[in-house]
């Protein structure tokens, strides 16, 4: 590379503070604990299944699903969604807060 000349030099004297400093007690050499994870392999709650099945490349109109509640597990087709209950193609609405889970059936 060729050689600036000396005009073109900028003499750097100062102290840069603008990195910012970040203090994390997470990885404390002193305690000696480590994090347990559960070991569900799906760890989302039901609003999250729920947004994932909705926003899922599968879904355009309707979708079926298996629903998993406290009296059971049922196949439902579900065409929507308001903020508490699931609508399914048969013009029932279930209750979110009463889902245990919900997957795709395949």
């Amino acid at each position: 590379m060729k050689e600036l000349p000396k005009m073109y030099h900028n003499e750097f004297n100062k102290e840069i503070a603008n990195n910012e400093k970040v203090f994390s007690t997470m990885y404390d050499r002193k305690i000696d604990k480590k994090i347990k994870l559960p070991n569900n392999k799906n760890n989302y709650t039901i609003e999250q299944k729920i947004y994932n099945i909705f926003n899922s490349p599968n879904y355009i109109y309707k979708v079926d699903v298996t629903i998993v509640t406290d009296s059971g597990s049922s196949n439902k087709r579900i065409v929507g969604k308001t903020k508490t209950h699931l609508i399914t193609m048969d013009n029932e609405y279930i209750p979110i807060n009463t889902i245990r889970d919900i997957y795709l059936t395949r």
